[in-house]
């Protein structure tokens, strides 16, 4: 599935469209539903680069040539990936998976 994404300020170029290969069958992870802590909102095109990295055992390279990225696209979503999934573990914040904006994603 393609998805369109959306720069972030006025100037550059806009991004390329990301190849996801699934789409998650859950959009949520909740530790404890009674704690009310702000959540954390992971991008499917994170969560699709940080599955193909850490999961599936990829390089960058091989994983930006399955999302239709750069190597350098898959290491600064694997980085937020990490990051967001390292905060929420170790301070108990819910996991909310969601498109980053909208448009559509093309699954292979």
């Amino acid at each position: 599935m393609w998805r369109q994404r959306f720069r972030c300020g006025r100037r550059g170029r806009f991004p390329k469209p990301v190849m996801l290969g699934i789409t998650p069958f859950i959009n949520s992870l909740i530790p404890n539903p009674l704690q009310n802590t702000e959540p954390i909102f992971l991008d499917l095109a994170e969560l699709e680069a940080f599955r193909l990295v850490d999961l599936e055992g990829l390089s960058q390279e091989e994983a930006g040539r399955k999302m239709g990225v750069s190597r350098g696209t898959v290491w600064r979503l694997v980085q937020r990936a990490r990051r967001k999934t390292a905060q929420a573990l170790c301070e108990g914040r819910p996991i909310y998976i969601v498109p980053a904006h909208e448009g559509g994603c093309q699954t292979k």
